[in-house]
Parts: structure tokens; sequence; C-alpha cells
């Protein structure tokens, strides 16, 4: 436990410097959601469906509208963060059953949910 909060406290640290993170999108996703104090881990991996889409997913079908000219990554990522905010329904039913995304208002902040937003586009580009 001791290790996991001293991990969480260096990756705040390493962001509220501005210290470039690990490198690797998804390494670094779960620790800047660790830090920022996000329940998002609750719901969403990386890498598979909890209750809400994987992570990758959601890179992969927002960046794919990206590259087909659809949309710009501006305004995916304030979609994405709105959705977060706001919470939503309808996006990922074939995946969720139908489930909600809850509001997150507060936690993380909206600087912190577009850092987190930008770290998920990344996993799938």
């Amino acid at each position: 436990m001791k290790a996991m909060i001293a991990a969480a406290a260096a990756a705040a640290a390493m962001m509220a410097s501005g210290a470039a993170m690990a490198g690797n999108p998804a390494t670094d996703v779960v620790a800047m959601v660790k830090a920022d104090g996000g329940d998002c881990l609750v719901c969403h991996a990386v890498d598979h469906k909890v209750v809400g889409p994987a992570w990758n997913d959601v890179s992969a079908r927002y960046n794919g509208e990206i590259k087909a000219g659809k949309t710009t990554e501006a305004k995916i990522e304030d979609q994405l963060v709105e959705k977060i905010t706001k919470g939503g329904k309808g996006n990922w039913n074939a995946v969720t059953g139908g489930m909600s995304m809850v509001p997150h208002p507060a936690k993380p902040t909206q600087a912190q949910l577009h850092d987190i937003v930008k770290l998920i586009m990344q996993l799938k580009k």
C-alpha cells in the first residue's frame, strides 16, 4: 500500500512540475487517474471492458472518426471531457448493455480530464 501511495505521489509531482510521464500512454493514463483521485478504474481498464468500454476501444473508435475526417482531435477531446463530467448513455450500448456513465462533475478537474483524455486518445493512434 505504501508503494502505491508513493507511486501516485511521484506521478502527481511529475504532473504538477510539468515533467514528462513514462512515455507509455497505457501506463501513464492509469498513473494519472490514480494520482488525480478519479474513480475511472472502477468502470474502465486500458485493454478490456469492465463496466464501460476499454480505453483502447474508445481511442480506436474516436481516432477512426478523426482519420475519416468526421471530426477533429479538439472536438473529440471536448466531447469526451463533457461526457465524463455530465455522464451519458447511448454511445456504447453494445458494450455496456445500456448502462449509463455516471457524471463526474468535480474530480478529476476539467484540466486533469483533458490530460487524461489526451492520453486515452494516444492509445490507438
